[in-house]
């Protein structure tokens, strides 16, 4: 997901598809460890869309203090 798209979205989506990344994460985590793992580059980018997630949170919650 780019960027853009999730600057769109509220705190709470944010959250919500964190929380879903990790739960990806968790899982492909599972079948590497059992050799069920087949798409091994998607461990990587689960990563990395999860960590502009917390990038995106954290700039609404550095505006929202500056604003207050």
């Amino acid at each position: 997901m780019k960027p853009a798209e999730l600057r769109d979205k509220t705190p709470d989506q944010l959250r919500d598809e964190l929380a879903k990344l990790k739960k990806e994460s968790f899982n492909l985590r599972f079948q590497q460890a059992t050799g069920q793992l087949e798409n091994t580059s998607r461990m990587q980018s689960v990563r990395r869309e999860a960590a502009r997630v917390k990038t995106i949170l954290n700039e609404k919650a550095a505006a929202a203090a500056g604003e207050a």
